[in-house]
């Protein structure tokens, strides 16, 4: 998989990423109506694929996707013909014979039949895969809606692998909190289009999700948790955006300075959408040893420190600030 021009190899144990997507030139393309659909479409392809949504967020313009690749591991038959009726919830009469065709061929496991089970296997348990499967059907399905045709996307995705604890926890925030910085909410649990809004109206696999991240097995303390990180303090405007520039969090980046998780999940900052690497300082140390090796460099840049947070440690991202910041915005 590649994240700009440093190449983040999958691996067969379990990784979480956060992708992001834009619309071409940036328009607002996306009403309700899409954006319900969209997500929608989101949980049957990751069904499909495999893998888990820990939270996301649905704009106008963009999404976002923390998404938990589950380590490799074998799917049974009868789990590929399961997922292949998510994929198809409304099978046409075409569709249904061809169901009934393959369970059986399944069952005969002939030479056709095994190089379809390799065809279904390679789209699973990959983020490059999901989030291709995803945005092909979006865009079939928009252009059809709306008479047009032509690509919706301004480009393939951007992702950025994310450590699990705090890190994840913060990243997590940070894409619960856009409809806040786009001033379309002043809670985002108001913003149906959210993974957090979600899981507070009782989806019980984002509600699982959450609780995972902060170690706990039970909703209502997560919960508690999770919306201490979402709102622990630091000041707003009056449009619910956030109150530092990213001028002033810069300023604060280079006198190695403190910010609140309020504060900076509140700002648009580019390091959760164009860090590459998003974690502790070992986690990242490692991404970078690793590509280092892969392309054979003997250049060691070490890892980019953020303003601390409080109550999250000490984080750290692959890219440094000033050319995340340069960075076209998500």
């Amino acid at each position: 998989m590649r994240t700009g021009r440093i190449k983040i190899s999958p691996t067969e144990s379990a990784a979480v990423y956060h992708c992001i997507s834009r619309t071409v030139n940036g328009e607002h393309l996306f009403g309700d109506a899409d954006r319900e659909m969209f997500r929608r479409q989101m949980w049957q392809v990751a069904e499909y694929c495999g893998v888990e949504v820990i939270t996301y967020a649905v704009m106008a313009n963009h999404f976002h996707i923390l998404v938990h690749i589950p380590a490799a591991g074998s799917v049974s038959d009868a789990e590929l013909l399961r997922r292949h009726r998510v994929l198809y919830p409304k099978p046409t009469q075409y569709q249904t014979a061809r169901l009934e065709v393959l369970e059986q061929k399944l069952a005969a496991d002939g030479e056709d039949m095994k190089r379809w089970r390799t065809q279904q296997l390679a789209l699973m348990g990959d983020v490059s895969q999901f989030m291709k499967l995803l945005k092909q059907r979006f865009t079939i399905w928009f252009n059809r809606a709306h008479k047009r045709f032509g690509t919706i996307w301004s480009e393939r995705f951007k992702s950025v692998l994310v450590e699990n604890g705090a890190a994840l926890r913060v990243m997590a925030a940070y894409i619960d909190l856009n409809p806040i910085r786009a001033g379309l909410a002043r809670d985002p649990k108001d913003y149906r289009y959210c993974g957090y809004a979600e899981a507070v109206a009782g989806n019980k696999k984002l509600r699982a999700s959450l609780s995972a991240a902060f170690e706990l097995s039970e909703w209502k303390t997560a919960h508690n948790h999770y919306r201490q990180v979402l709102f622990g303090g630091g000041s707003r405007r009056k449009n619910n955006q956030a109150s530092l520039s990213a001028a002033r969090v810069e300023k604060v980046i280079a006198e190695q300075g403190a910010l609140s998780a309020a504060e900076l999940l509140r700002c648009k900052v580019k390091y959760f959408t164009h860090g590459a690497v998003f974690g502790g300082r070992e986690f990242v140390s490692e991404q970078l040893r690793r590509c280092r090796k892969r392309a054979g460099s003997r250049k060691k840049t070490p890892p980019r420190n953020l303003p601390i947070i409080s109550g999250c440690g000490e984080l750290a991202v692959l890219r440094g600030f000033r050319r995340a910041l340069s960075a076209a915005g998500a």
